[in-house]
């Protein structure tokens, strides 16, 4: 009889097996080599860092000059396109144009192109040796305080003061303060007397050269004057008394008072036009229009003075 066939079981693969084995093997070792952390070796590959070519250094520089020099460019087409009137095709006013073309209001335009000017100063006024220069509008603003024959001695003083690196507002306005303590003389002025506003270069006077203020306070190094639209903080060197008597002082303030009263109540722009050109008067009194003009100002907004 024949015997039926015998029924072998398929064997496990030895290699796989083997491979497990060895895997859990290895796993184990690795494990068991680094029980303790601390005696871990770490293997770092040192990378070569290749040194600048001279074509490369130059190129640096040159990109590097483009970047402090950022905000004087912007200073300066600012200034070509206000002078040029390259606006008046699409816009009445330059103020109107950087708000809508750049989204800068009326401070922020000027102050880049009163920057570019100080920038322009230093440039060519500093030692350049070092190439030590602005880098930023912020950096410089506090040098507008100072004449421009004086704001290259501040520039250095404040880079001596942050160790031969670029200056911050700070060490820049520390700077400019140590100047004007040195060079100014002491405050003479009194409360009430009536002087004349000298701009000398200082973009926080724009608009204001040769406009009357009187004194309502007596600071160290600069005073406090009330003019037509404003009190503002000004410098010694940016004043100058009319030598007005007292009853004449007194007229003024006066006309300071009427005219403030009328022109912050927000009128058409021709009149604040004029208004603005009694802020500029260098006699203490007002003409017979003038003063007509002002009547009628002062009915119409309720605030008719009766003498």
């Amino acid at each position: 009889m024949n015997q039926p066939p015998s029924r072998r079981r398929n064997k496990a693969t030895p290699a796989a097996s083997d491979d497990s084995t060895l895997s859990n093997d290895l796993a184990e070792e690795d494990i068991s080599q680094q029980e303790d952390p601390a005696s871990a070796t770490i293997t770092v590959t040192a990378v070569e860092v290749p040194e600048l070519t001279e074509q490369e250094i130059s190129d640096r520089l040159h990109l590097e000059r483009k970047v402090e020099r950022a905000f004087f460019e912007a200073g300066k087409a600012l200034m070509e396109l206000r002078d040029r009137k390259l606006y008046r095709s699409t816009h009445k006013t330059f103020e109107e144009y950087c708000r809508d073309r750049f989204g800068h209001n009326r401070r922020q335009s000027y102050l880049l192109m009163d920057a570019a000017v100080i920038f322009d100063n230093l440039e060519q006024k500093c030692d350049r040796s070092d190439h030590i220069l602005p880098t930023n509008e912020w950096q410089i603003r506090p040098l507008s305080k100072l004449d421009p024959d004086i704001q290259p001695e501040a520039w250095e003083q404040a880079v001596e003061s942050a160790n031969g690196k670029v200056p911050s507002h700070r060490i820049v306005k520390d700077a400019v303060q140590r100047i004007m303590e040195r060079t100014q003389a002491p405050n003479t002025y009194q409360l009430g007397e009536v002087c004349q506003i000298l701009a000398k270069d200082n973009p926080e006077l724009r608009g204001k050269g040769g406009c009357w203020g009187i004194v309502s306070q007596a600071n160290n190094f600069s005073c406090t004057v009330r003019m037509w639209d404003s009190e503002y903080t000004v410098g010694l060197q940016h004043l100058k008394s009319y030598n007005y008597l007292p009853s004449e002082c007194e007229q003024m303030w006066e006309i300071c008072d009427r005219i403030n009263r009328v022109y912050s109540s927000g009128l058409e722009e021709s009149v604040q036009r004029f208004l603005e050109s009694l802020g500029k008067l260098n006699r203490a009194y007002l003409t017979a229009l003038e003063e007509k003009l002002l009547r009628v100002l002062e009915s119409e907004h309720g605030d008719e003075i009766i003498r």
